[in-house]
């Protein structure tokens, strides 16, 4: 492909939300009957964490949205207008921030504005057994399929080649979801998504069977692998490479194989559906003086390995372009991204091949 070719060609939705970031202790996070690495929806009785970190933490504020950033790292590894980015806000300035984030890294952004709703927001919680993540959607819940079927917005989606969504964007509207995959499906492109949280798997679990034939591409961690084991009715399955050889096998409609691909402790877990094995690779080693935060690192890794994609990349070079993006966003606040320009060098990665049995 040429660099015109690829304008508008990845098209990502997922809420997107204001970032608040802040250094906290344990007891700040059980405070609020939060977990340590997780992420959820804030209940009623957490709203009062916002207002607590702004007034007595200090906190940092970003462009965020787990959606956003993923495209936010993807357009910074491809030419320019290639990414585009879909998702609800409110009018204000809040909104603002976000839209400046995403000019500046050359993200081109389509809102669906809702002037009744505030811009959603989201606590990162950083504390040194891991991070915790608390979002309030606000706007971005309110997102409405009838933004998607505008004239305007749907011919941003007949143009586009690759759809990336978030299983975030259950929450806001599982419609959309199901409009873009069948498009997707019906016209031969590239349906991605990410299972992106436990709750997602557990709150969302009909809705994500019911798209989960649709999905080419499905990105996911091993802090997701047992509630999706079991949402899969999988109750055994504890093992990361097995749950990704199992999700190969899954129902798929339409052509093609399915590519799973699994962060996890023990590296990158990548399965097909055309091979009996599944391939480990290591993941990028960051020293731990260097890491500042690890929140976004997951959303950059997606970037990476999208932008590669794109171009017709091998798996091993995806899966290497998202290792050092997300090597990067660990030595930055939140999913932040270098503001000097950056080029990703393939060295060349390879990985371990195991075939993981079923039965255990």
């Amino acid at each position: 492909m040429n660099r015109s070719s690829f304008k508008s060609v990845l098209v990502g939705f997922c809420n997107p939300l204001l970032d608040i970031s802040a250094d906290v202790s344990t007891d700040f996070i059980e405070k609020y009957g939060l977990k340590v690495n997780d992420a959820v929806l804030a209940t009623q009785d957490q709203l009062d964490v916002f207002s607590d970190i702004l007034a007595n933490h200090k906190p940092t504020l970003l462009s965020g949205g787990s959606g956003q950033n993923t495209m936010r790292g993807a357009q910074l590894l491809l030419p320019p207008d290639s990414a585009v980015f879909i998702g609800a806000v409110g009018k204000d300035e809040n909104a603002s921030k976000l839209r400046m984030a995403a000019e500046k890294a050359g993200l081109r952004t389509e809102y669906m504005v809702n002037p009744a709703k505030q811009t959603g927001t989201c606590a990162l919680l950083v504390t040194k057994k891991g991070n915790s993540m608390v979002a309030d959607l606000g706007a971005a819940e309110t997102y409405n399929i009838a933004h998607l079927q505008s004239p305007h917005i749907w011919r941003i989606i007949e143009h586009a080649r690759i759809y990336y969504i978030t299983g975030f964007f259950f929450a806001a509207s599982p419609e959309t979801i199901r409009a873009v995959a069948k498009h997707s499906v019906e016209n031969n492109k590239t349906f991605t998504m990410n299972i992106s949280a436990p709750f997602v798997a557990t709150k969302f679990s009909s809705q994500l069977i019911e798209i989960l034939p649709y999905v080419d591409v499905l990105f996911g961690s091993h802090f997701e692998t047992p509630a999706l084991s079991s949402a899969l009715g999988l109750t055994s399955c504890d093992d990361d490479r097995v749950l990704v050889k199992h999700l190969t096998r899954w129902q798929k409609t339409g052509p093609g194989t399915r590519l799973v691909v699994f962060t996890t402790n023990g590296g990158v877990v990548v399965g097909s559906g055309d091979s009996e094995n599944v391939f480990v690779y290591d993941i990028t080693k960051v020293p731990k003086n260097e890491i500042v935060d690890a929140n976004g690192a997951g959303d950059g890794f997606v970037g990476g390995f999208l932008a590669q994609m794109m171009q017709g990349r091998t798996v091993d070079v995806c899966v290497e372009a998202g290792n050092w993006l997300a090597s990067l966003v660990l030595r930055q606040r939140g999913a932040s991204y270098p503001d000097s320009d950056v080029a990703f060098v393939p060295r060349g990665l390879t990985a371990l091949k195991v075939n993981p049995d079923l039965e255990t």
